[in-house]
């Protein structure tokens, strides 16, 4: 079968299968897009780089205090001209059960924002908030965004990461298992606004503890239901019988797993393969036949 651009897929296939079927439902058509698999695809990457920048954020807190360190250190993540404060101020080290109040300010030297080395422009501040506890299996970490832009789309909402070092059906060793609760409102460029809750839980598998992400894997499973501007919902699960898995030494980052989308009317189920480091998946609808898509470059 001949492989087409995901986008392509979504838009000549799913536009017309995942709609509803009355005629009279033209002011809150429940049709998946190519415009919301783009806006989806954003979200994504917009979660992700916010989450590893907050969790690195609050893990140099420790990790400096551990060393004796006064100041926590420029996380190679973020770019030069983010300024991060904290109360308490740097040079002064947090106590056991004190409340560590970190700011991200991206447009603080520059009005136009940072640039990420991935290419990512984040501009206004991430505030997060957490527990100093060194000795404790679980850390919650809270955060918010003040007038924050990721690559042009404004981010609201509050979220909240709990880390925590166990074992799981998906590595009997203990490993970093990251819970995400969402609450996340995307306002693109165009005045589209979209409507993100739900829980995601990620897994960090293989490669973890070295101070290294560039080639973490992750285990990645969740329940996430996004309102489009319309008013319509769709739910995007990852079970963990099933987990996304990426690994970020991949260039196309997602190398296997199963993506059910699930509307009004109708699913779709997208399958990323079983761990080749290739940008071939495929997707059914309704259960019906696979077709086979290229994602990524």
């Amino acid at each position: 079968m001949k492989t087409k651009n995901l986008f392509s897929i979504i838009a000549l296939v799913t536009i017309f299968t995942l709609g509803s079927c009355s005629k009279d439902n033209n002011s809150s058509d429940t049709s998946l897009t190519s415009a919301d698999a783009t806006a989806n695809s954003k979200m994504d990457q917009a979660s992700n780089d916010i989450s590893d920048l907050v969790e690195e954020q609050e893990g140099n807190t420790y990790l400096n205090a551990s060393t004796g360190k006064t100041t926590d250190s420029a996380n190679s993540m973020l770019s030069d001209c983010a300024h991060v404060t904290r109360v308490p101020a740097f040079g002064t080290a947090p106590t056991v059960g004190q409340t560590v109040t970190k700011t991200i300010d991206f447009s603080f030297n520059n009005p136009a924002g940072c640039t990420l080395a991935n290419g990512t422009v984040l501009k206004g501040k991430i505030i997060i908030s957490f527990v100093f506890e060194p000795d404790a299996t679980s850390h919650t970490i809270n955060y918010s965004f003040d007038n924050f832009y990721h690559n042009g789309n404004l981010i609201e909402g509050n979220r909240t990461i709990t880390r925590t070092w166990g074992t799981s059906s998906l590595l009997t060793a203990a490993h970093p298992i990251h819970t995400m609760s969402v609450d996340m409102t995307v306002t693109f460029a165009n005045g589209g606004t979209y409507h993100r809750v739900g829980t995601r839980t990620r897994e960090c598998v293989a490669n973890f503890g070295n101070n290294d992400l560039s080639d973490n894997v992750y285990k990645l499973y969740q329940s996430i239901t996004t309102t489009r501007p319309n008013g319509a919902q769709h739910v995007y699960s990852v079970l963990i019988a099933s987990p996304l898995t990426i690994d970020l030494s991949c260039q196309y980052r997602v190398i296997s797993g199963i993506l059910s989308i699930t509307g009004p009317n109708h699913t779709a189920e997208i399958d990323y393969g079983s761990g080749t480091c290739d940008n071939n998946a495929t997707i059914a609808i309704d259960s019906g036949a696979p077709t086979a898509f290229t994602f990524g470059n």
